[in-house]
């Protein structure tokens, strides 16, 4: 069985106080946040507001998260975090390949497979992204595109390595523009994802691995979302920016989960 996990990419949003802000909020939200066992949740604030969440998440079971870093360990580069740094601001997880970094910032396959390696080695999990655009999808060439990312992206890696590796499904036609797949064509592109790593040297570990769906999540459409079989959480970006809309995600929108 595989544990669900719902990730906040706030990306370039937040302020130290409006993220300790949101948190208090947040977590107001849920039901019992310091017990809750059924599923992990992330936070992933932008570097500057990674201490004021780390304090404000304090004793609850909500762990953070760097957005990005690079794959060297120290020196002289300017500007860049390690996962060294990372852990030691309290992170647990980092998101590598997000479609932004691919396509803004023209980071490769080769890049993210050795930020994959960097978070590994530092013990840190990995959320890595993979996704295709619409012209992509359109013209019949989504798979290739995504088994080429996930082969560039997770080069080197041994089946071991999936115990500590999150994948993030986000068609790239759908982040940000309120579109989102159909929970059909989400589960189709999942189960494509599982049985490529499983055919290839990730093996039968790949049953294992926790699979999320990023693009347009929001608390309307996260329940059908995570009725399907090889959907294990999700990514979620700008609903996740208000502390009700991200704490329904959480609850996958059920009634019964609210608090009274």
């Amino acid at each position: 069985m595989r544990r669900p996990i719902i990730a906040a990419n706030w990306k370039l949003n937040m302020l130290r106080q409006e993220a300790h802000d949101f948190v208090v909020a947040f977590l107001s939200e849920l039901n019992n946040p310091t017990q809750d066992a059924s599923l992990d949740i992330v936070i992933a604030p932008p570097f500057t507001a990674l201490d004021a969440t780390r304090q404000a998440l304090t004793a609850s079971n909500v762990a953070l998260a760097g957005q990005n870093l690079s794959f060297e360990s120290s020196g002289a580069f300017t500007g860049e975090i390690s996962a060294e740094m990372l852990r030691d601001a309290g992170c647990r997880y980092c998101i590598v390949g997000h479609s932004e970094r691919r396509s803004l910032f023209a980071e490769t396959n080769t890049d993210v497979a050795r930020k994959v390696r960097a978070l590994l080695e530092a013990d840190l999990q990995p959320i890595v992204c993979v996704g295709e655009t619409l012209d992509e999808r359109e013209s019949g060439r989504d798979q290739a595109v995504l088994a080429a990312q996930l082969d560039g992206s997770l080069e080197g890696l041994e089946p071991e390595d999936t115990r500590n590796l999150i994948l993030a499904y986000e068609p790239v036609w759908a982040i940000g523009t309120g579109r989102t797949a159909t929970p059909e064509q989400a589960q189709a592109t999942h189960a494509f994802i599982r049985n490529h790593l499983r055919a290839g040297p990730l093996g039968d570990q790949a049953k294992t691995l926790r699979i999320q769906y990023g693009g347009s999540v929001k608390p309307d459409n996260i329940r059908t979302l995570m009725a399907q079989p090889d959907i294990d959480g999700a990514l979620v970006g700008g609903a996740s920016l208000r502390p009700d809309s991200f704490a329904r995600i959480v609850r996958f929108d059920q009634p019964e989960n609210t608090p009274s």
